[in-house]
């Protein structure tokens, strides 16, 4: 046995390797710390899960710019289509947590995992909340003729006709069908639901009385309106809409109603916390822009910038929230 391997000079060694541990640690940590310093270093790829020329990607398409010139970096919008946004949450998901993969999300992923079993990836758990940047108001419609005028009419005449009315959302399991759903399960009312395959033909329906109420997003709802086309009989959120200030919240009939689907930025998990808190603080900055709220207006979006600690939260409760309609009310996409 050698003599620097006797059990007299063991502990030494332990020692030794310790303090070295305890190096590499203290030099990562410093490595980490001085992330949000020298990130990024080349272009920064934003995944949006629908396609070109849609509401997301224009918004996605309204920050990029904002964002690059904040970061030094070019941000690169990516769009990933299908399965709803599954695709691009699994590219994310899957994507080195270096903060050069982000993803604009949206309700869709939360909703998802209630209806799809087999998803390959958690949307609370894969992704790292970095900031919220807008909410997608949903506006009941109906034809001017509808005989309910305001939410507290429109509340009483479907508790008093069950199953006499349906509705039109763009398919099952999106947000506006649930934001319905949610709606049904508060009053007890009985409604038809009809699923589009898409949301362009359902105004054009609504119109004409082929289908006598209707879920929207904001910018087809106020377009519409203004035009004298349709009623906007209510908005499913309390935020006064920009350009839509005569729509009432479906909350005057139903204290507390609120189905808001909320577009934010993720990270992969893990992604250091300082590149998060970087990325999130620019993001402030491009929302605080004088003109970001008449520009995203078109797209039927309303600013609602929160960071990422409290976004976090938000999330899981809005998560929980849908899952609970989807329960309550049966709903699958079987």
């Amino acid at each position: 046995m050698h003599k620097h391997d006797t059990p007299s000079h063991r502990p030494g060694r332990r020692a030794l390797i310790a303090g070295l541990l305890a190096a590499f640690a203290a030099t990562g940590l410093a490595t980490s710390a001085s992330a949000q310093q020298y990130w990024p270093q080349r272009p920064v790829r934003l995944v949006v899960g629908y396609s070109a020329g849609g509401g997301v990607d224009a918004v996605a398409r309204l920050v990029a710019p904002r964002l690059a010139e904040l970061l030094g970096q070019s941000v690169v919008v990516d769009n990933r289509t299908g399965a709803a946004g599954l695709i691009a949450g699994d590219a994310v998901a899957r994507a080195a947590p270096d903060g050069y993969t982000l993803m604009l999300g949206d309700s869709s992923l939360l909703i998802a995992q209630y209806l799809q079993p087999r998803m390959s990836f958690d949307p609370v758990k894969a992704f790292t909340p970095v900031a919220s940047l807008f909410t997608l108001p949903l506006v009941i419609v109906t034809a001017n003729d509808f005989p309910a005028k305001t939410p507290a009419e429109f509340v009483s005449l479907l508790k008093k006709n069950p199953g006499r009315y349906s509705f039109a959302t763009s398919g099952v399991g999106t947000v506006h069908h649930l934001g319905f759903e949610m709606l049904k399960g508060q009053t007890g009312a009985y409604v038809v639901h009809i699923p589009y395959r898409g949301a362009a033909q359902i105004v054009p329906d609504v119109m004409s009385g082929q289908v006598p109420i209707g879920v929207v997003s904001a910018a087809s709802a106020i377009a519409q309106a203004r035009a004298g086309k349709l009623r906007a009989l209510a908005v499913m959120n309390p935020v006064k809409l920009q350009g839509g200030e005569d729509i009432a919240p479906l909350s005057d009939a139903l204290p507390g109603f609120s189905a808001v689907p909320r577009l934010y930025v993720l990270a992969p998990a893990g992604t250091p916390a300082p590149i998060v808190e970087r990325l999130s603080d620019s993001l402030r900055k491009v929302m605080d822009a004088p003109d970001i709220a008449q520009a995203a207006a078109a797209q039927g979006a309303v600013p609602a910038y929160m960071p990422a600690g409290p976004l976090a939260a938000d999330i899981a409760r809005e998560s929980a929230a849908w899952g609970k309609v989807i329960r309550e009310q049966k709903i699958s996409n079987q």
